[in-house]
């Protein structure tokens, strides 16, 4: 499949450099060191590193973290960790994709390039090989980038913020009732896959524009780890799948 890049010259899209970026930061808050804990017996950056290696779709699998602690952890289960994150992008407010940015700088400096990027969070430990290679699959076809979606449980129409009396007046807007299968269906990202081209990346951040398309995901394996209920319940769906 060949498409023409910016000077012209074709391209194939099957030969293209892939890197799968893993952010680890050490300072979660709420959470203490989620991302290395144990999660049926291995640690939860594990099941990224892992899922990476497995769909075959990456010349680079690398983990960001600002831990020596956490590179050497990672390095163990497969990853490279070729340099840690700077401070600026250790802190609360540095956001993924500055992290991203730094991560692709680096690499640059070390005369090493690529033409597309996918983050994939630790705390999406139940995202699969298969997963990534059907979002790659589409990845594809797409201008810009490709970011994995799940269902929501509850359609929006039911939500609302409540005043501080806690009055429900208006709560629900007036609405044609309907069957709750003729409802229509809503979608939230679920973090667990950012496809992203390299070169539009560096154009904007903001993903969520024309090019862009969504990967829609199981909810069961949408489950992404933020506190202790979330860790809990991804140990109990772990388990469900490796008991059949």
């Amino acid at each position: 499949m060949l498409r023409r890049d910016r000077t012209g010259r074709s391209c194939d899209l099957y030969q293209m450099k892939n890197i799968a970026i893993i952010p680890a930061r050490s300072g979660s808050k709420g959470l203490k060191d989620k991302n290395i804990r144990d999660l049926c017996g291995k640690p939860l950056l594990s099941y990224s590193i892992d899922a990476a290696r497995d769909s075959n779709v990456f010349d680079e699998i690398m983990v960001s973290t600002d831990s020596e602690r956490y590179a050497a952890i990672a390095k163990e289960y497969g990853a490279s960790v070729p340099f840690l994150r700077s401070s600026a992008t250790s802190s609360d407010t540095a956001s993924s994709w500055d992290t991203v940015l730094e991560v692709l700088d680096n690499y640059a400096a070390l005369g090493r390039t690529f033409d597309n990027v996918c983050l994939l969070q630790p705390t999406s430990p139940l995202r699969t090989a298969e997963d990534i290679k059907k979002a790659y699959a589409l990845f594809r076809t797409a201008q810009t980038a490709v970011v994995s979606v799940c269902e929501v449980d509850h359609s929006p129409l039911w939500c609302n913020t409540l005043p501080e009396d806690l009055s429900l007046d208006g709560f629900i807007k007036p609405i044609n009732y309907k069957q709750r299968q003729g409802i229509e269906k809503y979608y939230r990202i679920n973090g667990a896959v950012y496809f992203v081209k390299v070169s539009a990346l560096y154009e904007s951040q903001y993903l969520y524009r024309q090019g862009s398309y969504a990967y829609i995901m199981d909810k069961r394996t949408s489950i992404d780890i933020d506190d202790e209920f979330d860790f809990r319940m991804a140990e109990f769906l772990m388990g469900m799948q490796r008991n059949g």
